[in-house]
């Protein structure tokens, strides 16, 4: 496995561990090479919704997500992908854990 294949599974599995366990699942289902025909539409899908972030139901939760379902199988954007990913992950994690502290 190259690195690049290696952080964007590592994004990847950081990422389900922050999601609600439906949503782990159903991202752990689109890595797999059999969905490729269900994930490479949900990128494209999710990232040009992302781009409309000020409408109230999409988001700009859309376009990071979907450019990362989209970095699965184009090589040249797994490296920034995964490390936006990674990156988010964490801060969300932390963010988390302050507003649990806050609110117990």
């Amino acid at each position: 496995m190259t690195h690049d294949k290696r952080a964007l599974r590592t994004a990847f599995k950081r990422l389900e561990g922050e999601l609600p366990e439906r949503a782990g699942r159903t991202l752990r289902w689109l890595r797999h090479p059999a969905s490729r025909w269900v994930r490479i539409p949900a990128g494209v899908i999710l990232t040009f919704g992302g781009m409309f972030s000020f409408l109230p139901l999409l988001g700009a939760w859309m376009l990071p997500l979907g450019l990362l379902l989209i970095a699965y199988d184009v090589p040249f954007l797994r490296v920034p992908v995964s490390r936006f990913t990674i990156w988010a992950a964490e801060k969300f994690g932390q963010l988390k854990s302050r507003w649990t502290r806050v609110q117990g």
